[in-house]
């Protein structure tokens, strides 16, 4: 038996997961001195074999040597991972958590189209081509989201969500909730094929209205998805 609070629930096996869709972790790393890469592939296979998604990415740039997005139905699960990752002699210079989800605006759409939003499963064959940002809607004087009414947002994110679908083949996205969570509203995962489709997808849809004047990013992480024993040794 279990007492729903909210989206979580909290059950007598001390489980803390959400009612639907999957908690997320993005853990970024740098290694430290002592850092054991046998420790880290142990990591992330013990997390698989407990039913764990995780995506080993290699990044590029000063912000961190690597990425692993992880997810589980349990935080508790999430917090045991990324234990084992500091333990393996990595430190976590920066992190992301959040929820699947499916947004309020798609609400009537197929089943078969929201499953893959609560529960993807990642990362997605042929696109190895990794990016993450954070982004909120804006709250200004000029510019306040959330004093829209709703339908002109739903009108708004219908544009934003065509412009987005031209990249179908060449992008997945996984937009992940963060409201209440962590700094920012959402998380924004992309896997893309190529380097530059990551760009060009960012570029279109920045011109969307719902994204021009309504939102705001954080800092950008962009890498590649490599396999455990690989990001092990470039380490």
């Amino acid at each position: 038996m279990s007492e729903n609070t909210g989206n979580s629930s909290v059950s007598n096996t001390g489980e803390v997961s959400p009612s639907i869709g999957l908690a997320v972790v993005h853990l970024f790393v740098k290694p430290r001195p002592g850092y054991d890469a046998e420790s880290l592939i142990e990591a992330v296979k013990q997390a698989e074999a407990d039913g764990t998604q995780v995506v080993c990415v290699s990044m590029l740039g000063h912000k961190a040597d690597a990425a692993l997005m992880a997810l589980a139905k349990d935080w508790r699960q999430l917090r045991r991972f990324q234990s084992a990752i500091q333990n393996s002699g990595l430190d976590v210079v920066d992190s992301y958590v959040s929820l699947t989800e499916v947004s309020e605006y798609a609400q009537g759409m197929p089943e078969a189209m929201l499953q893959p939003r609560l529960y993807p499963q990642l990362p997605p064959d042929g696109k190895p081509a990794f990016c993450f940002y954070p982004m909120s809607k804006r709250r200004g004087d000029e510019a306040n989201w959330f004093t829209l009414a709703y339908d002109r947002r739903k009108e708004l994110m219908h544009e934003h969500g065509t412009s987005g679908r031209k990249f179908a083949g060449r992008v997945v996205q996984v937009v992940t909730g963060s409201t209440g969570i962590d700094d920012f509203e959402w998380g924004v995962t992309l896997f893309a094929t190529r380097p530059d489709d990551l760009k060009e997808v960012v570029y279109t849809m920045r011109f969307d209205e719902a994204s021009a004047v309504y939102a705001e990013f954080g800092e950008f992480y962009v890498g590649s998805v490599t396999d455990v024993a690989e990001l092990a040794r470039l380490l």
